[in-house]
C-alpha cells in the first residue's frame, strides 16, 4: 500500500510540472511575440517618418524628376477630366530607370560615386535631391560645393587679384552695370515704383562662404577659386542696393569670417554665420526675408543661360532637410523660383533639397520659414552675369514682398 501511495504521488507531481513547463513556454513564446511586435510596428513607424519626410519618395520629388507631359499624362490617367498641355514630350525609359533605381535603393545611376557613397564618409557630401525644377533643368546635374584648397584660408594666391575689390571684370565700377531692357514678353527688369517700407529693414542678405569668387575675375592660373576682397559679397551689396531702389529695406552683411573669427574653422562656417543673422534679428524685428548668396562650383556649361542674347548666370535654391519646417522655406522658394522662372525662363536650375547626409542641411533656415540659400552662378561665371541675376532676384523679390503687403492689408481691414 505504501509503495502503491507514492507511486500516485509522483504521477500527479509530474503532470504538476509538465503543467507549469507548458504554461512557461506558452508565457515565453507569448512575450516573445509581442516584443517583435511592439518593435517591428516602431521600425515601421521610423520607415515611414523618414519616406515621408524624403522628397525623393514623395509626389513632389517624382513631378521634379520626370518631364511635365509625362507627369500630366498620368494624372489624365486618374482623371478623365483632367487634360494635359498637348506636347509630344515624353519620358525616356533611361530617365523612369534611373528615379526607380534611386528611389528604390538611394544610389543614382548617373553619379557612379554614389555606389560607394553609403559606405565611405564623406562620399556623398554634395548628393542632393530636386524637389522642382526649372526650364531645361538636368536633374542629374545639382549643386556642388567647393572647399578651399588647403592652406590658403580661402584666399586667392596663385596669380593675385588683379583689380580692387571695387572694380569690375573690365575695370569699371561693378555697380554700373547697366539693367537690361525688358523684352516683348516683360522680361527684364522694370522701372522700381513709389512703393517703400518707410526706413524699416525688411530683408538681410548674407555669405556664409562670403570668399567664394570666380576664376575669370581671379586671373592667373589659380587653382582656388576663393578671394578675400573680389568675392560673392559684391553680388550680396548689389542685390542689397536694387532692393533698396525698389523701395524694400534691405541690410547686407559682407563679415569675413577668416579674419574677424579666432580659431576659424571652415567647417564651422554655419554656426558663425547663423550667429550673424541672430544677432540681425535681434537688432531688427522688422526682417522678414533672409537670402544666404552663394556661388556654386559646377563649371560654366550648368551654371549659364542666355535670355535675350545676354548671359545671366543660374540660380540654385538650396533646401535643407535638417530643419523639421523645411518644407515651410520650400514654399518660400518655390514662390520665388516660379517668379522668376516666369520672367526669365531658364535662369533658374530648380530647389533642390539636401539631407543631413549631405553636410550641414539646416543652412538657418529653421530661424525663418522666409530663409533660403541661394546660389548665383559658378565658378566661371564672370562677376557682370551675376549682377544681371541679382538683378532680377532683386525685381521678384520686390514683387513677392509687396504682394504679400497687400495681402496682409486686405487681412487686416
Amino acid at each position: 500500500m505504501k509503495r502503491t501511495f507514492f507511486t500516485f504521488n509522483v504521477g500527479r507531481g509530474s503532470e504538476r510540472l509538465r503543467s507549469l513547463l507548458v504554461t512557461g513556454k506558452t508565457f515565453a513564446v507569448l512575450s516573445l511575440c509581442s516584443m517583435l511586435f511592439f518593435v517591428l510596428i516602431g521600425i515601421a513607424g521610423t520607415v515611414h517618418r523618414q519616406s515621408s519626410a524624403s522628397p525623393i519618395s514623395s509626389m513632389k520629388g517624382l513631378a521634379a524628376a520626370v518631364s511635365s507631359a509625362f507627369f500630366a499624362d498620368m494624372l489624365g490617367m486618374e482623371l478623365p477630366a483632367f487634360e494635359g498641355g498637348g506636347s509630344d514630350e515624353s519620358l525616356s525609359k533611361q530617365q523612369i530607370g534611373a528615379f526607380l533605381v534611386r528611389m528604390l535603393t538611394d544610389i543614382n545611376p548617373n553619379d557612379p560615386k554614389s555606389l560607394l557613397a553609403g559606405a565611405m564618409p564623406g562620399m556623398n557630401g554634395n548628393d542632393s535631391i530636386l524637389l522642382r525644377g526649372g526650364k531645361g533643368t538636368d536633374a542629374a546635374v545639382g549643386p556642388e560645393d567647393h572647399e578651399p584648397i588647403e592652406g590658403s584660408g580661402g584666399d586667392h594666391h596663385n596669380g593675385g587679384d588683379t583689380g580692387d575689390a571695387s572694380e569690375g571684370p573690365d575695370g569699371e565700377p561693378p555697380d554700373e552695370v547697366e539693367p537690361d531692357e525688358p523684352d516683348k514678353n516683360g522680361a527684364g527688369p522694370e522701372q522700381p515704383d513709389k512703393q517703400s517700407t518707410g526706413g524699416r529693414k525688411v530683408v538681410f542678405i548674407y555669405h556664409t562662404h562670403n570668399r567664394e569668387s570666380w576664376y575669370p575675375e581671379l586671373g592667373g592660373n589659380t587653382k582656388d577659386p576663393n578671394s578675400s576682397t573680389k568675392n560673392i559679397t559684391l553680388v550680396g551689396k548689389r542685390l542689397a542696393k536694387k532692393l533698396e531702389e525698389y523701395g524694400i529695406g534691405a541690410l547686407h552683411s559682407d563679415t569675413d569670417y577668416p579674419t574677424t573669427i579666432p580659431d576659424y574653422r571652415w567647417e564651422l562656417l554655419y554656426k558663425y554665420s547663423m550667429k550673424t543673422v541672430k544677432e540681425a534679428m535681434a537688432a531688427n524685428s522688422d526682417l522678414t526675408f533672409f537670402f544666404d548668396i552663394h556661388r556654386d562650383a559646377n563649371r560654366r556649361k550648368h551654371t549659364t543661360v542666355t535670355i535675350n542674347g545676354k548671359d545671366y548666370a543660374q540660380v540654385y535654391f538650396i533646401i535643407g532637410h535638417r530643419n523639421p519646417h523645411w518644407r515651410e522655406n520650400e514654399k518660400f522658394a518655390a514662390r520665388i523660383h516660379d517668379a522668376i522662372e516666369q520672367k526669365y525662363p531658364g535662369i533658374s536650375r530648380g530647389i533642390w533639397g539636401k539631407t543631413a547626409a549631405s553636410g550641414n542641411a539646416e543652412y538657418n533656415q529653421s530661424l525663418s520659414s522666409n530663409s533660403v540659400l541661394i546660389e548665383i552662378g559658378g565658378v566661371d561665371n564672370t562677376l557682370e552675369e551675376s549682377y544681371r541675376t541679382a538683378d532680377a532676384l532683386a525685381q521678384v523679390i520686390a514683387d513677392l514682398y509687396w504682394d504679400a503687403e497687400k495681402v496682409d492689408a486686405a487681412a487686416r481691414n
